[in-house]
């Protein structure tokens, strides 16, 4: 897992930029603003600051004083799915998406400009999975990595990983490697060499009361403990503490009912 959370340094630092096409930053909407920073607070440690107000009320998770996420408000009128979305680096956020429609996507909101921090677009895949993509200017992106309560991973969880994997070559560049089995439809997207993300295909086994859509796994010390501390802090446990080849994973829902996972990588 060392490559897919590829840009940390030895002292957990991200790079000053990140490259086109690799996760740069995740954002969750939801209605309680409040609550759920009092919830991640708990869980991860993160602490928070005003961040831009172009689509309402907004605030940056910190870690060490470092920006690794961000919380918005949603409209009292706007009933959308509470989900963590992963953002993608690039250096032309317009020319991203009028591929992101050449290729078949949708842009739901953008290009737009959130103040002096940079542009973003927020998009969905063929399939429906919602992305966003971000054109930094002041702001960056995530700035630590590889220590608990940071983003680890980015999977995008849908039926078959083979006509959605095109998208995503063409939109970003992803480079592909599929895992080779008979029964389990898993692609790794690459760029320059390094894992940035990966493809789930689950078939009819995909839950339907969510669609496709991306998962972000973030980095515990511990799962089992901090899988507990989400059903203790007002959350749902979807799939209990496992082992996996990425590490000890479990999945789980903040009190919203956005979906995420919890990571403790292999060492």
């Amino acid at each position: 897992m060392t490559e897919a959370r590829g840009s940390a340094g030895s002292s957990g630092e991200a790079e000053a930029r990140h490259a086109p096409g690799t996760p740069c930053w995740v954002s969750l909407m939801v209605h309680g603003l409040d609550a759920t920073q009092e919830f991640y607070g708990e869980l991860f440690g993160w602490e928070f600051q005003p961040g831009p107000q172009q689509l309402g009320p907004y605030v940056r998770a910190l870690l060490d004083g470092k920006e690794v996420a961000g919380i918005g408000q949603l409209p009292p009128d706007r009933h959308l799915p509470i989900a963590w979305t992963p953002y993608f680096a690039s250096d032309d956020v317009h020319g991203t998406t009028e591929t992101v429609r050449l290729c078949g996507g949708t842009v739901g909101v953008g290009p737009l400009d959130a103040a002096e921090a940079g542009r973003l677009a927020i998009c969905s895949d063929p399939s429906g999975a919602v992305f966003g993509i971000w054109q930094a200017a002041a702001h960056l992106g995530i700035a630590l990595t590889g220590v608990p309560g940071t983003p680890a991973w980015n999977e995008l969880i849908t039926f078959e990983s083979a006509s959605v994997v095109k998208f995503y070559e063409t939109v970003f560049g992803f480079e592909q490697e599929a895992v080779a089995s008979a029964d389990f439809d898993y692609v790794t997207l690459h760029i320059a060499g390094r894992t940035v993300a990966a493809v789930l295909g689950m078939g009819q086994a995909l839950p339907r009361d969510r669609g496709p859509h991306w998962m972000t796994f973030f980095e515990v010390a511990d799962t089992d403990e901090a899988t507990a501390r989400v059903y203790e802090l007002g959350g749902h446990v979807l799939r209990q503490p496992h082992d996996s080849a990425l590490g000890r994973m479990s999945t789980v829902t903040d009190p919203e009912g956005a979906r995420f996972s919890l990571l403790q990588s292999k060492a």
